[in-house]
């Protein structure tokens, strides 16, 4: 459901005065989110931060004039993009540098050429998600860049042939050698925020970089698809996201799934929200699996050597 947006103007063209639009702000009927513009406060209530700033982006983006597009982190909530824990203050546009800037505390007016990078969102004028992608990755830091970046190529896988021509279109711009980082690390095939996070979170630790989301069949046929796999060194990674196993039938399927793994000789090493802000802890975890596939293998090899010694068929 879209919730209404109220700007000074509009109320009082619903016939409501400034006094009463000040008795329902004092009462709590009425909320600003940005100067000059409200909400009623079931609105509000009814949605996230995100949900506001898409309500007031709709608002700006119906007063755009046709050289400007809504951009930056405002353009991937439009696109319904994941936008963790990205600063949703203010309502960004894009405009060409023929036309001024501006910066409010609830506005920030970008000027650069567009350069036909732009698409229609339900009636709005947005950034294409390539370009969308770009604009995150020089303004955001290097992880909510990768969040917004891995959740547009997952919504447009073919996003990432644009990449390149915009980077290009953008260089000597402010942040483009972030950017270019980001374009490298941009992955589709990372289902949440969390496995984002966790790739991000690998790379700077040194780990190898593993497989994302692998089909792996077991024993008895059953397929599963494993979030990270390092395949030569037999290890499987799994993020585990709130609320991920609430019921009991759930993570007896888990139990049974992370079993038939591991009957296959893989070991299984897990994490969850609270270990990616200390991410030492997976690393640890990590290297002992590793360790231990290294002891398993060492013992393997002993045997066959062993075996092959001795045969009591020659």
């Amino acid at each position: 459901m879209t919730r209404q947006v109220w700007t000074r103007a509009m109320l009082a063209e619903a016939g409501i005065s400034d006094r009463a639009v000040r008795t329902r702000l004092r009462h709590g009927g009425l909320v600003r989110i940005a100067r000059g513009t409200y909400m009623t406060r079931e609105d509000v209530d009814a949605l996230d931060p995100v949900g506001v700033h898409l309500a007031r982006a709709r608002l700006v983006g119906s007063r755009l004039d046709v050289d400007e597009a809504l951009s930056h982190v405002t353009a991937a909530v439009v696109h319904g993009l994941d936008v963790w824990d990205a600063p949703l203050r203010r309502i960004h546009v894009t405009r060409p540098p023929t036309r001024s800037c501006r910066v409010s505390d609830d506005l920030h007016i970008h000027t650069s050429d567009l350069d036909g990078d732009v698409v229609d969102v339900d009636g709005l004028r947005v950034t294409s998600l390539a370009r969308t992608v770009v604009d995150v990755a020089r303004t955001l830091t290097r992880p909510r860049a990768l969040v917004i970046g891995d959740a547009a190529l997952r919504a447009e896988p073919t996003a990432h042939l644009d990449l390149p021509r915009i980077l290009a279109a953008c260089r000597g711009r402010t942040g483009i050698v972030a950017a270019e980082s980001v374009a490298r690390l941009v992955d589709g095939r990372s289902e949440s925020v969390g496995e984002s996070l966790s790739r991000l979170h690998m790379i700077e630790a040194g780990l190898p970089m593993p497989d994302l989301q692998h089909e792996i069949v077991v024993r008895d046929g059953r397929r599963y698809r494993v979030d990270f796999l390092w395949r030569e060194l037999g290890i499987v990674g799994e993020f585990d996201g709130a609320g991920k196993y609430t019921e009991r039938h759930d993570l007896l399927a888990e139990k049974e799934r992370e079993d038939a793994l591991r009957d296959l000789g893989l070991e299984v090493i897990r994490w969850n929200w609270a270990e990616l802000s200390r991410f030492h802890v997976v690393v640890d975890r990590f290297e002992r699996a590793r360790r231990r596939q290294q002891a398993r293998r060492a013992a393997l090899e002993r045997e066959t050597v062993i075996g092959a010694r001795y045969n009591p068929l020659r």
